[in-house]
């Protein structure tokens, strides 16, 4: 089956190698990264597969719609037969479970709402595989992420794709200047429609596969089950309390919790109740009205700036997303007490510790992404907000943070 040539010119002009040249398509087993596999054959390039392995297959073959699971394996091993490529799976387990899942359980036993998809990018698929593509002579390494990138004054640069509705730029903010000019996103001008028509037309197995829906470590979506058998301690009960400090009720353990959340609180009748505040010292939830969830003033940790003027030269005017599924909406940056702290145009409802605020240029498709951070305790519109921090190497732009910051 043909693909269209403008297909595979985009592709080329994503890639922007000479043809022939070794290119490493990370395979997950899923859709999107076969057809990107496919895609960097076809369009002329030497193309090598490389799957993770980064859990028990045990557990991942009874959990569908996962991505690195035994099944995905199995999938991606089909896809690049069919495709008469090499393909590698390598064994990450062990990294996988102390960079990722430790870090994931030890995060939500302090209170927080981590992104294990971004500690996973940062720590092993854009440093450790990245590395292995190194190694095996590869010109880059390319994803099936629906983001993309293109070349200004010599450094590449992220920007929102065409099909926003799949932009998945808010788990890429981490990416360091050094590795966003090894990437290559080959899918950032196609919808995830044109996707799998390209899947069909090719007869990969996978072109009717599901999306994975959760983190692919947690059997259907139960993540405070896998932290309790990692952390026993998780389980331990604390007090429910109002905005008051009055005493509504028990709650068996502080991860069954994230600020914002409204089901599961275990309190009956009233108005409608949501998490304000996970206090991991003395495990009390604090719950109120929907109200008390509004925050203007947002502060940061571990900032990875991407922007061309240093960070410090603030206040700086762009766009943030404080969620994924949000829009990017007008905000401010600035110092503060050494930090980073983000004063948004219009206060969002329950910004969450441990989840991301990720800066852009502009909203909508081809914004450039100027990185972000993650979110540490927000302030209300009611008090002050305590200082963020930032990590000093990446204050300088992205010609010396980023190899201060490569791993």
């Amino acid at each position: 089956m043909k693909i269209d040539a403008a297909i595979l010119d985009q592709v080329r002009a994503a890639v922007a190698l000479p043809l022939g040249a070794r290119v490493v398509a990370a395979m997950s087993g899923g859709v999107d990264s076969s057809v990107v596999a496919a895609l960097l054959k076809l369009a002329g390039y030497d193309t090598i597969g490389i799957t993770l392995q980064l859990y028990d297959h045990g557990e991942a073959i009874r959990k569908k719609g996962a991505c690195c699971a035994g099944q995905d394996i199995h999938d991606a091993r089909r896809v690049a037969a069919k495709l008469a490529i090499p393909h590698y799976v390598l064994d990450f387990e062990n990294r996988f479970k102390e960079a990722v899942i430790g870090d994931f359980v030890q995060s939500y036993l302090a209170g927080y709402t981590p992104i294990p998809c971004v500690r996973c990018n940062q720590t092993v698929k854009f440093a450790d595989l990245l590395a292995r593509a190194h190694d095996l002579g590869a010109g880059a390494l390319a994803t099936g992420h629906y983001i993309a990138s293109r070349v200004r004054q010599g450094l590449r640069e992220l920007v929102t794709p065409e099909d926003m509705a799949r932009d998945q730029s808010y788990f890429l903010f981490a990416t360091t200047q050094r590795q966003i000019d090894y990437l290559r996103f080959p899918l950032g001008g196609l919808p995830k429609s044109e996707t799998r028509a390209i899947a069909a037309a090719l007869g990969l197995v996978v072109a009717d596969k599901p999306d994975s829906q959760d983190i692919c470590f947690v059997p259907e979506g139960r993540y405070a089950d896998v932290i309790k058998r990692l952390a026993p301690e998780a389980d331990r009960p604390g007090e429910i309390v109002d905005r008051d400090g009055r005493v509504l009720g028990q709650h068996s353990g502080i991860v069954n919790f994230t600020v914002g959340q409204r089901r599961g609180l275990g309190i009956g009748g009233g108005e409608a109740s949501y998490v304000l505040k996970v206090d991991a010292p003395t495990r009390r939830i604090t719950i109120g009205p929907r109200e008390a969830l509004l925050v203007r003033v947002v502060p940061l940790i571990d900032v990875n700036w991407l922007g061309d003027a240093p960070l410090g030269e603030m206040p700086l005017d762009l766009f943030v997303k404080v969620r994924s599924t949000r829009a990017a909406a007008p905000a401010r940056i600035s110092s503060m007490e050494g930090g980073v702290q983000v004063s948004l145009a219009a206060a969002e409802h329950g910004v969450s510790p441990g989840q991301a605020c990720v800066f852009y240029e502009a909203p909508g498709p081809g914004a450039r992404v100027l990185g972000g951070g993650f979110i540490a305790r927000p302030g209300s519109l009611e008090e002050a907000v305590g200082p963020g921090g930032v990590r000093p190497e990446n204050l300088h732009g992205p010609e010396l943070g980023s190899a201060l910051h490569h791993a």
